[in-house]
């Protein structure tokens, strides 16, 4: 992990800082490139996929409720991870609340299926992640990335992403198999996500006159809230 840190801390000096609109994108023809992958693949696979998901409509089909199950599931996999996140930031509270969340779903909830958690306990999840750990060590945010399926990043968070395969509790427990079936379920989830937001997204994605850029705006000034970073006030169309 302070490999990591130090890995990352690297990459951001090399690739200078952000300028006076606060984004820091020397990659932006090679991430510009990428997103256009990312928006097609929404458009052709992801949405089309994902539209019988969202809540809307009369009544949701029995599908819908089978797709939130195993979005459900995946979810609760990754409540260990993210409680080991919580201690390595010194957040005490949070971690014992995320583990007590993911006992009562993975018993209570048939293995993660149902969410008594939130719904009974008053257990809501409470999102992390190493890249927010890595924050919390200090250190810097790096370049912004878009990277292929996965979406807007930055240095840091790449890192993240990668160190929170790797130190993923689950491994102690689950074979290969299990654990790669949990990390489709994972991807379920997020799937859920797409839907739930479909309008903001597609706003965003396909009716926006430079989807990127909006997009790389959204999620830096997201994610710097998220963080407690915010900084200035970020110009979209920026050069």
């Amino acid at each position: 992990m302070i490999l990591a840190a130090t890995a990352i801390a690297g990459l951001a000096a090399c690739s200078g800082n952000p300028g006076a609109e606060g984004i820091n994108d020397p990659y932006e023809p090679m991430n510009r490139q990428v997103h256009a992958f990312n928006r097609g693949l929404d458009a052709n696979v992801i949405k089309p996929a994902t539209s019988g998901m969202s809540s809307g409509g009369d009544k949701p089909g029995v599908g819908s409720y089978a797709l939130q199950g195993i979005g459900n599931f995946g979810s609760n996999l990754a409540q260990p991870g993210k409680a080991l996140n919580h201690v390595l930031q010194g957040r005490a509270e949070p971690a014992v609340k995320t583990t007590f969340r993911f006992l009562v779903n993975s018993t209570l909830g048939l293995a993660g299926f149902l969410d008594p958690a939130t719904a009974d306990f008053a257990l809501p999840e409470q999102d992390t992640d190493f890249g927010q750990t890595l924050a919390v060590w200090g250190v810097p945010e790096g370049a912004y990335l878009e990277l292929p399926l996965l979406g807007p990043s930055t240095e840091r968070d790449t890192v993240g992403r990668v160190v929170d395969l790797v130190i993923d509790p689950m491994h102690a427990v689950l074979n290969l198999d299990e654990w790669l079936i949990g990390l489709g379920a994972r991807a379920v989830s997020k799937a859920g996500e797409r839907a739930r937001f479909s309008d903001s997204v597609d706003s965003i994605l396909h009716e926006s006159a430079d989807s990127y850029a909006q997009t790389r705006l959204i999620w830096l000034q997201h994610r710097r809230h998220e963080l407690g970073e915010e900084g200035d006030e970020i110009d979209p169309y920026a050069e």
